[in-house]
């Protein structure tokens, strides 16, 4: 049977609430990724600047959602001077 998703979260999420929280996941994954490139880091500069570990902005730049729950990241984008608000609809 094939099934059309709105989005790859759609079709690899348990549920809706888990797909909603990937999208949101990496959605803030993309911002953080933007501004250590902005910023022009290394990894290790990036990690001390974050209060995190070098394998952590690895992780972080290579996608691995799965690593970084949303608290964790409203915390990095907070100390990269970003604003996080949240709509819900």
């Amino acid at each position: 049977m094939n099934e059309n998703f709105q989005s790859t979260f759609d079709a690899i999420a348990d549920s809706p609430e888990e797909a909603l929280n990937m999208k949101l996941r990496a959605s803030m994954v993309r911002e953080i990724r933007a501004k250590l490139k902005a910023e022009a880091w290394t990894q290790t500069r990036a990690a001390t600047e974050l209060g995190i570990t070098q394998p952590r902005v690895s992780d972080l730049l290579n996608g691995k959602l799965s690593r970084f729950s949303l608290d964790a990241l409203v915390k990095i984008l907070a100390k990269l001077g970003s604003n996080v608000e949240l709509r819900v609809s």
